[in-house]
């Protein structure tokens, strides 16, 4: 999951960071709904199905959750 390096820092206000995670997690979307066979044009996708739009965001989550399992420091007690 090349997509989601970095961390969040919680500038929030910043709206050229603001950008820049939205650039990137529609990149991960992307990412996700190519690997999956999901057609997504840029801008207004009415025409997926609920199961596709929700195979792309469950997809997402899973990936998600894997990426933070796999950086969490063993030793900080939250296994």
């Amino acid at each position: 999951m090349n997509n989601m390096n970095g961390s969040m820092n919680g500038s929030g206000s910043n709206s050229g960071s603001n950008r820049e995670y939205k650039s990137r997690l529609q990149q991960f979307k992307n990412e996700v709904a190519s690997s999956m066979n999901v057609n997504l044009k840029q801008g207004y996708n009415g025409d997926l199905t609920s199961r596709e739009a929700g195979s792309i965001g469950g997809e997402m989550v899973k990936r998600m959750i894997r990426y933070a399992e796999s950086n969490m420091n063993p030793g900080s007690g939250m296994n």
